[in-house]
């Protein structure tokens, strides 16, 4: 059972449960309902994307538990090639959160993306120019307008002043 419990799958499972559990609890510092009048309240979808992937991970975790351990599980976890990927991916993303209050939330995430898409993946200029643009403007109409939820903005608040007399 010991060696079931120390399998990498059994472990992430088990971390991603207790961070969803974290933002679960996180969440409910705000509203989770639903106010007739204005739609979900702040904490409902942080709440229930948790409680998804909670479940998720509780699935996973279940799943490895009765699998028991198989020769693949003594395998290493991770190839040694794979580990530059995913911590450059890592840093990425690192830098992403780090600027956002400085620069906002609609240019660090197309400054990761245009990286991520051209740079990491090797995408063409049509699909990482395509993506790299449209994403923020799909945030703003569906966190800002829809769900009047505010990202955000840093150093690019002004720029918004003319959307936000536009829609509010």
């Amino acid at each position: 059972m010991l060696k079931t419990l120390t399998k990498p799958d059994t472990l992430i499972a088990a971390a991603l449960m207790a961070f969803a559990a974290y933002l679960m609890w996180h969440a409910t510092a705000l509203p989770i309902g639903w106010d007739g009048a204005r739609g979900p309240g702040g904490g409902a979808f942080p709440f229930w994307l948790s409680a998804i992937m909670f479940l998720a991970a509780a699935g996973i975790f279940m799943r490895s538990l009765l699998a028991g351990v198989r020769p693949e599980d003594l395998k290493p976890f991770f190839e040694p090639g794979m580990l530059g990927p995913v911590l450059a991916v890592t840093l990425a993303l690192g830098l992403t959160i780090f600027l956002m209050p400085i620069i906002g939330a609609y240019l660090a995430i197309p400054l990761f993306m245009f990286w991520y898409l051209r740079f990491y993946g090797r995408n063409g200029w049509p699909v990482t120019l395509s993506l790299t643009l449209i994403t923020p403007v799909a945030l703003f109409f569906f966190f800002e307008v829809a769900l009047l939820i505010l990202l955000p903005k840093g150093i690019t608040e002004p720029l918004f002043f003319p959307l936000y007399a536009m829609f509010f």
